[in-house]
């Protein structure tokens, strides 16, 4: 195998997007999901595999789609159920990214925490009833980060299968 053999570079590039999509769960500005879904794109069309490629890009897209549609869906009918406003989720991502840039990595989390902690402090009045609306924001996030995840392992895991099998 040779890097300047079309297919191994197809491989390679889909196997860095693969990797960047699943790292981007966690890193504010990559698209986790559509980076998996591109890497198995990339592979389809310029991979040289059988024709299988296209039913292992086909169970990719089905899961991608699935898997965006439910990272949103599920966390937020479990903070519509227990009164979070979408306000103040808005004001945790939005200090997120910035503690993300003030203090890298650990300030994404610090700064969503402190957001909506912020602000549910200011809608609800107390701190004794805005902790328990942090604590299910955190769990939405958690919730929605963990499907993301999953579902572009199930990607990576159809494309390692595709590359083997085809």
């Amino acid at each position: 195998m040779s890097l300047t053999d079309g297919g191994t570079a197809a491989s390679v590039i889909a196997a860095l997007a693969i990797v960047a999509g699943l790292a981007g769960v966690v890193v504010p500005g990559l698209p986790a999901l559509p980076l998996c879904w591109g890497g198995v794109l990339v592979w389809a069309l310029f991979g040289g595999a059988g024709p299988g490629r296209w039913a292992v890009l086909g169970a990719a897209t089905v899961v991608a789609a699935a898997g965006a549609v439910v990272k949103y869906a599920w966390p937020g009918r479990n903070l519509k159920r227990t009164g979070v406003p979408t306000s103040s989720l808005l004001v945790g991502g939005l200090l997120g990214l910035v503690g993300f840039f003030v203090i890298p990595v650990v300030g994404l989390v610090i700064g969503f925490v402190g957001g909506v902690w912020g602000a549910e402090r200011l809608r609800l009045g107390s701190n004794q009833l805005a902790w328990p609306a942090t604590v299910q924001a955190l769990k939405a996030a958690g919730l929605s980060m963990l499907v993301e995840f999953l579902a572009g392992l199930l990607v990576a895991a159809l494309w390692v299968a595709g590359l083997l099998l085809t």
